[in-house]
């Protein structure tokens, strides 16, 4: 891991010898697939560190809690094998990420195997994951959907109770203002510590309206 995305890292989060070779170990194999297939942006393949494991490790700092997570559209892995790492060394965290690119649950499923993330990857479109995925307390989301269309996806699990997490970019506070013309919602916003303009929108008692 570069010295300054590290130590940034630690500032937030505690970070363990086991859990910083487990994310060495996950960027390495990240570089080794994103020259076949495309799990980012490639603008961003640079920046893996600060773009997108800092990033999502965001996640952890705001709820370290050993709880069961539930990650939707998980792509690249990011935040999902991330916070999957980070749960490997808490009793009783674990992760389920779904996702339906058929390349991209293979690399998951290589990412968890390889790095002994606490995670189970499931090739289902999250429209049908829900009859089948329950007990979650947490639901997060990275650069799947604008607000509205997410609170849509997560909504079977937020009804029972799970604390939905979505990182926004600048545009943040017009998908908000959108999605209370179809939702009800407690809000907190929590400061990107990438990006200034970006953030976290941690979201609670949901409700659809009408």
């Amino acid at each position: 891991m570069p010295a300054k995305e590290f130590e940034r890292l630690k500032q937030r989060v505690p970070v363990s010898r086991e859990t910083q070779h487990r994310l060495e170990a996950f960027v390495t194999l990240f570089d080794k697939w994103s020259k076949a297939i495309n799990l980012v942006a490639p603008s961003t393949l640079t920046q893996v560190w600060e773009r997108h494991v800092l990033d999502s490790a965001q996640l952890y700092a705001i709820d370290p809690q050993p709880q069961k997570w539930l990650d939707l559209g998980s792509g690249g892995g990011f935040p999902g094998i991330i916070m999957a790492i980070f749960m490997a060394e808490t009793d009783g965290g674990f992760v389920d990420l779904v996702e339906s690119n058929q390349k991209k649950v293979a690399f998951l499923r290589t990412a968890i195997a390889e790095t002994g993330a606490a995670g189970r990857v499931h090739a289902l479109r999250i429209e049908e994951a829900a009859d089948g995925l329950t007990g979650h307390g947490a639901v997060s989301a990275r650069a799947l959907a604008d607000l509205e269309r997410l609170l849509g996806y997560a909504e079977p699990w937020m009804r029972a109770g799970a604390t939905g997490y979505f990182h926004k970019g600048r545009d943040y506070r017009r998908e908000i203002n959108d999605a209370r013309r179809s939702w009800t919602f407690d809000l907190l916003e929590h400061q990107s510590m990438i990006d200034a303009d970006s953030v976290i929108l941690q979201v609670y008692n949901l409700q659809r309206i009408g």
